[in-house]
């Protein structure tokens, strides 16, 4: 526990670390067509440079808990800062694609280490009564990282050179470092001689690596019709049973699964992914929708979803308050997910002719939902698990939101490709030669173009094409409509589990306060 100017220092530190980690899961995005070009590279394959950051996140966050016991969790904390920031520099210094993909792997490496060791040590930081405010400080990361990134990759790419979207974390980082040396307390590294659980960290690369590989490339490459797809997923389904058998058996594992029989934390870790399936899917599919189908530029996009970030984070600080003060979290989850449904519901009767100011409230229904699901799942997660076991519980409940935005960004992307498919083969039945309005569309269309100096084939043609990018068009349309249809579903579909699920004796232990117990 800290006091004064300490204690804020560290929490500065605490939060940059984090949104600089999160930031970085969104920030490539904008700048995939960019880099292909500039490294002459196709798209399919400069799309690993999301896939492998994203594989190292989630392979090496479950594990944080025992790496800094072992290395002592400030000497942990310090060197995945520098990890992170020197691996940015080479990022930004790589002259081709797969050089740039392996260091984003040792980028994502050292990045996703900060998340959960970051919580652990902001928990600690407060003092007991104060922790559901720690909770929704922490939040501000995890709700500002990813929204932000879109914003500023797109300013750099429009201003400067995709290189400086890894150099912004040299100094960042930099600082971030010299601060953790400075102000965190010193921490001792275990010394009850328990060996090192090596089976469990081989078993875990390769089941939770492969289910990765399969979730970020499997629309792409068809999913099962690509032989290494089908191979991949048959060794992540083996690895990840024979992991769950190894880490209950053996005494010291280096996933610690048996604090999963605290309820609270199974069922927030539930529902945990399927915040993460909605965080991270909005955020996917809304720049998608605005740039394809709007012809919004990636900044103009980015900027769109501010409001509802800045909200977020000016109502979090507030959240962790409520909770501390007896409010149940179990309200202000259902609050978030029933925003949440309601942002993917009027977001699916948006137009071609819906405008940014039409975009306004369902995303700031996005980013208020989103604040009143993170702040109380992150306190309510490890709200009944004993001191030793609050860094474990905080490393899976992290997981779960990383897996659950990898799955939702797949499940998304295949949705949207299969709903294109039907509702093309919809629109285009009616589309026919004997069909009036179509008949006269077309005549229209071919007078246009003759008045403007084509001959009467090439405005013809000029007329079909014309045609087939309206089909297109409402086809995209339509997919992203559905898309976010889906996402309203599943967010509503959370409600009953919220309801039905926390047990009442949870829920009288909430009544009196929200609390996590002291290291």
């Amino acid at each position: 526990m800290e006091t004064g100017f300490r204690k804020w220092i560290i929490v500065v530190t605490i939060i940059t670390s984090t949104i600089i980690e999160l930031i970085d899961t969104t920030i490539v995005n904008v700048s995939i067509n960019t880099m292909s070009g500039n490294l002459g590279a196709s798209l399919e394959d400069t799309a690993w440079v999301i896939t492998s950051y994203a594989i190292a996140n989630v392979i090496i966050i479950p594990m944080t808990s025992f790496l800094a016991e072992k290395i002592g969790r400030k000497q942990y904390y310090i060197g995945s800062i520098i990890l992170f920031t020197l691996a940015s520099a080479m990022c930004g210094f790589s002259h081709n694609l797969w050089e740039l993909v392996g260091f984003r792997f040792i980028q994502g490496i050292g990045g996703g280490a900060l998340l959960s060791t970051s919580q652990s040590i902001l928990f600690e930081t407060f003092p007991v009564k104060e922790r559901g405010t720690a909770s929704g400080i922490f939040s501000l990361g995890i709700i500002i990282g990813p929204s932000i990134g879109p914003v500023l990759g797109g300013y750099i790419v429009d201003n400067l050179s995709w290189q400086w979207i890894f150099y912004v974390n040299i100094p960042i980082g930099l600082m971030a470092a010299i601060l953790s040396y400075a102000y965190l307390r010193p921490s001792t590294r275990s010394t009850d001689g328990r060996s090192i659980d090596w089976l469990g960290i081989f078993l875990l690369a390769i089941g939770i690596g492969s289910l990765q590989i399969v979730l970020e490339r499997g629309e792409t490459d068809d999913w099962f019709s690509a032989t290494y797809i089908l191979v991949l997923s048959i060794i992540a389904g083996i690895a990840l049973l024979i992991l769950i058998w190894w880490e209950l058996r053996i005494k010291y594992p280096v996933i610690n699964l048996r604090v999963l029989k605290s309820t609270t934390l199974s069922i927030s870790a539930i529902m945990t992914f399927v915040l993460g399936f909605g965080l991270f899917s909005a955020v996917f599919v809304f720049p998608l929708y605005a740039q394809r189908v709007i012809g919004y530029s990636a900044f103009q996009t980015g900027t769109m979803l501010l409001p509802g970030t800045l909200m977020a984070a000016m109502i979090s600080p507030f959240l962790g308050k409520m909770l501390q003060s007896g409010l149940r979290p179990q309200y202000l989850i259902i609050t978030g997910f029933g925003l949440s449904a309601i942002f993917g519901y009027l977001m699916s009767g948006s137009n071609l002719e819906t405008g940014s100011a039409s975009f306004f409230i369902p995303l700031l229904f996005r980013g208020v939902g989103a604040a009143l699901l993170i702040v109380p799942l992150t306190a309510l997660a490890v709200s009944e698990l004993k001191p030793a076991d609050i860094p474990q519980g905080a490393a899976l409940n992290n997981m779960m939101r990383q897996m659950g935005g990898s799955f939702g960004i797949a499940m998304i992307n295949t949705y949207i490709a299969h709903r294109a498919a039907a509702n093309r083969t919809a629109l285009v039945t009616h589309i026919t030669s004997s069909d009036p309005a179509t008949h006269e569309r077309i005549q229209l269309g071919i007078r246009n173009f003759m008045a403007h100096g084509a001959n009467y084939m090439r405005a013809v043609q000029q007329a079909l094409g014309a045609l087939e990018a309206t089909v297109a068009k409402q086809t995209f349309l339509l997919s992203y409509m559905n898309a976010f249809l889906l996402l309203a579903i599943m967010n509503a579909a959370c409600i009953p589990l919220v309801i039905i699920t926390i047990k009442k004796k949870t829920a009288q232990k909430s009544d009196v306060k929200m609390t996590i117990p002291d290291h």
